[in-house]
This record gives structure tokens, sequence and C-alpha cells, in this order.
């Protein structure tokens, strides 16, 4: 095939799909300037609905990854990708083969269970309504129940770091800093949360803002995007992290997925050495 032909990629799930999606990810990440038609098929758990992905694969052939358990449904996948000669893989045929032996145990093939409604399930909950009331600076009198608080000037990510992070069941809250306006001593010296600063390259910075400001027709003052400006909120924020001995992470060429599994590792390590 050419460098620039198009590769048809179906992902197929008796669930969300959201274990073969970011497999899927992880691997393509790591091919440039590689063109991929993704086909998503999810709550894949009737022979009738398998047959329309079917006719969606005969019509767009291309490399089949599924996360099936039902053993009908996934015969009735991989007998018709045999006699259309297209390539089908498990994406968790490798990973359960090693825990059943591994375990000495054979694993249950329940759809689901992953999302069971459990006592997890209920605490992310929990910990995703904290975030949201405790987004940008908001109910600061209940913000040091937090396991973690991100601080940081605009556009430092903080919001979607919270979210991600309370996915995972922390309960996370974050205080912008706006010129001016001091972080409150009572908060920022509180022993129970793990503040963490959040900073950017501040060039970096001012071109975001500046896009901001163009996407929301946003009249505020220039100065929310002069790069002059932006370094003096960039040093001030950093005097505080410094001030309070919090870590800092630098978000410039981070995701967001990135930057939470730092902060976890910096959450792991403090509960640790605090048992």
């Amino acid at each position: 095939m050419a460098q620039n032909d198009s590769f048809n990629l179906h992902l197929i799930s008796d669930s969300s799909g959201e274990t073969v999606t970011n497999i899927a990810r992880a691997c393509l990440v790591q091919y440039e300037k590689v063109n991929v038609d993704k086909h998503v098929w999810w709550l894949v758990r009737t022979p009738g609905q398998m047959n329309r992905v079917i006719e969606g694969i005969k019509h767009s052939p291309g490399l089949v990854v599924f996360t099936l358990l039902d053993r009908e449904i996934r015969e009735q996948l991989e007998k018709a990708c045999r006699e259309l000669h297209v390539q089908c893989i498990s994406a968790l045929d490798p990973v359960m083969k090693a825990f059943s032996h591994f375990f000495e145990r054979t694993a249950r093939s329940e759809i689901g269970k992953q999302h069971t409604l459990d006592d997890g399930y209920f605490d992310r909950i929990d910990a995703m309504h904290f975030a949201v009331q405790h987004d940008d600076g908001q109910s600061m009198q209940t913000m040091t129940d937090a396991d973690i608080v991100l601080v940081g000037v605009s556009r430092t990510s903080k919001t979607p770091t919270c979210m991600y992070l309370a996915n995972r069941g922390l309960w996370v809250g974050n205080i912008p800093l706006v010129p001016g306006i001091l972080v409150p001593e009572e908060i920022a010296a509180a022993p129970k949360p793990l503040f963490v600063g959040l900073t950017r390259d501040p060039k970096s910075l001012s071109d975001i803002r500046q896009n901001r400001l163009r996407i929301m027709k946003d009249d505020r003052t220039q100065d929310y995007a002069d790069l002059g400006k932006v370094r003096d909120e960039i040093t001030t924020s950093r005097r505080m992290f410094a001030k309070y001995g919090w870590p800092v992470i630098d978000v410039t060429r981070r995701s967001i997925e990135e930057t939470a599994a730092t902060i976890i590792q910096l959450y792991n390590q403090r509960n640790t050495s605090t048992t």
C-alpha cells in the first residue's frame, strides 16, 4: 500500500468500548503518517447485532480488534473474518490467559463487569460531584476536604485534570491564581490535601490565551494574553509554590493523562511516607 493510503480499523466491544478504544489509541500513536478510518461497534451482544457488524466489515475490509466475552458472538465474528480473509484479534486474550495461568483460575465471562455499580463506582460519582463543586476556586470553605488541590494561573489545564483524577475516585479541587488576589493562608497551609502547582511555558500560555480570546470574542483586557504579563504571572505563581514547598508540574508538553499520572504518583508517595 502507498504511504498515503487509508486503512480501515474495526473496533468491536460487547460493552462501552472503552478498553478496546484505549488499546487501539495507545498503539496508533506509534505510527506516523498512517491514515486510519475507525469503525466503532459498541454493545454488540446478539447474533443480529453481530450480523450488522459483519456487513460493515464486508463493506470496509480492514483489521478487526475486539473485546467480546460471549463465546457464540465471538465465534460468529471469527468465522466471518476467516471467510472474508480479514485479520481478527482479541485485545484481551494474551493478558487473560496470563492471568488464568498465574492465578490458576478460570475467568468469569461477565459482560461489563468493569462497570458494575459497586461501592467504587459510587465513590467515583461522589468524587466527580466534589470536583464540580470545587472547580475554579468555588466552595473554598470546604476546599481543604480534598485529597488533592491543584493551583495555577488561568489555562494551565486545572479543570480537565481535576475531572480526570475525580474519575479515578480522588477528591480534587482547584484554585486559580489571579493577579492581586492571594490564596487564603488557612487553605494554603492546610495539612490534609496534597497541593500541586501547575505551570506552563509563558509563550505557550500567551498563545493559548490569545486563541481563547479570539474564539470566545472576549473583550477582557489584553493584559490577560500579553506575554510580559503572563511571564509575571508565572514567576509569581512559582514563588508561591516555592514558599509552601508544593511540587510543581510543567504541563506545556504533557497530556492530561500524563499530568494526572504524575499527580497520582506524588499522592501515593506522600501517603506511603506518612504511614
